[in-house]
């Protein structure tokens, strides 16, 4: 993977240990969404040659910013999980505004995490049906690629095998979302278009970062409403044979 592709909140999710093997190389990848793509970039996409983009931003976040840079053959799926705070967060925006300490970030972070498994569990059979029938290589996006993205990934991750210890390892590179945003300067413009005003810097880093936490909210809020990942699963409409053809298409074994 060439060094400006690696400069996006992009990557193959190839290469991480399962049991007796890996998960496949080229099958799956995870980035954020198309605002941000180069020219030059744009190009090395293609030569990806994605067949499925599995976009989770909300309608308007698609109509703002479309996928252009993909072929004609690729099939684009529009599945709407509106749990992050540029959808759906007008309580996290005004809890916020009450003061400047990060922890009132860190919970409004918390708060959205545990929103999206719920928002996200009526899109698995979609998706399941789009991996099994080798609609591959398939790219899962959202806007930033590491709340929406990073649950559906971790979950997809984990039902194949995955342990939690690298999916965390995984979803903490998409630090790097937020280390460009600080970079370009374009923190400031970022949050008065999206929030209307500017969170106290601390809470900056909380809304544009990742936390091991985050991802635990999740993973917590499965357990206490359906009572672990297979349960959450089977209600969403994906069963054991659906799940083991998945496993079967994303891992390598030795």
């Amino acid at each position: 993977m060439t060094e400006l592709i690696t400069q996006l909140n992009f990557r193959d999710l190839g290469g991480l240990p399962v049991g007796q093997g890996v998960t496949a190389a080229g099958k799956l990848f995870r980035s954020e969404g198309p605002r941000n793509f180069t020219a030059t970039q744009i190009e090395e996409l293609q030569a990806f040659q994605i067949q499925t983009i599995i976009d989770l931003r909300s309608g308007q976040e698609r109509e703002e910013m479309p996928h252009q840079w993909h072929q004609p053959s690729c099939q684009l799926l529009g599945l709407e999980v509106d749990a992050d705070l540029r959808v759906f967060g007008d309580e996290g925006r005004e809890r916020l505004k009450q003061g400047r300490d990060p922890a009132i970030a860190v919970e409004t972070m918390k708060e959205a995490y545990r929103s999206i498994p719920g928002s996200l569990s009526r899109h698995w059979p979609v998706i399941a049906e789009t991996l099994v029938t080798d609609r591959v290589p398939a790219l899962i996006n959202c806007t930033a690629g590491k709340d929406r993205t990073g649950v559906a990934v971790a979950f997809l991750l984990e039902s194949v095998g995955v342990s939690r210890e690298y999916i965390l390892q995984d979803y903490l590179k998409s630090r790097v979302f937020g280390d460009n945003m600080l970079r370009a300067g374009t923190i400031e413009a970022g949050f008065m278009n999206s929030y209307g005003f500017l969170p106290s810097p601390g809470q900056i880093d909380a809304l544009v970062g990742v936390r091991a936490d985050y991802l635990e909210a999740a993973w917590s809020e499965v357990d206490k409403q359906w009572s672990g990942l297979d349960h959450y699963f089977e209600d969403a409409g994906m069963d054991q044979k659906m799940r083991g053809a998945i496993c079967d298409m994303l891992i390598e074994r030795n």
